[in-house]
């Protein structure tokens, strides 16, 4: 039974790393089903003054182009210490980990960026097993027409 298509201008953005070429290698595994989580800083959400995500909310992934690829929909929300993440999450991040401590390294390189330090508003900002991240489950809910 065909639905009504999504108003994704009335949606929020869904934006994963920074535009570029992670953004781009993140965008595309999450059109291949390969990526069904994602984590977050905590402190990031509260330097932007963004609320947590909560399963059922529904955004517009979009790529390094702010072109909009496909809707996705929060399907689980944990907020934990970074030294709790487990290897069922960080395997389905997508990106081929095959280790929590692969996982948590790539992650510490991009959360210890300039461009996270500034977002976070710290520009000495480190993480440790303590910080408290967002361990994000989600699906996607329909494909986008993407423009060449």
């Amino acid at each position: 039974m065909p639905h009504e298509p999504f108003d994704t201008a009335a949606l929020p953005p869904y934006l994963l790393g920074f535009p570029g070429p992670l953004r781009e290698q993140l965008v595309a595994a999450v059109l291949a089903g390969e990526k069904t989580s994602t984590t977050g800083l905590v402190a990031e959400y509260e330097a932007e003054g963004e609320p947590l995500p909560r399963p059922g909310d529904r955004s517009v992934l979009v790529d390094s182009a702010d072109r909009a690829v496909a809707v996705v929909e929060v399907t689980g929300v944990r907020v934990l210490p970074l030294g709790q993440v487990d290897l069922r999450h960080a395997l389905d991040e997508g990106e081929g980990y095959a280790t929590v401590a692969q996982w948590r390294a790539a992650h510490e390189e991009f959360w210890h960026s300039e461009p996270v330090r500034t977002a976070v508003g710290d520009p000495q900002f480190t993480v440790d097993d303590t910080t408290l991240v967002i361990a994000e489950r989600f699906r996607v809910v329909e494909h986008l027409a993407r423009c060449p």
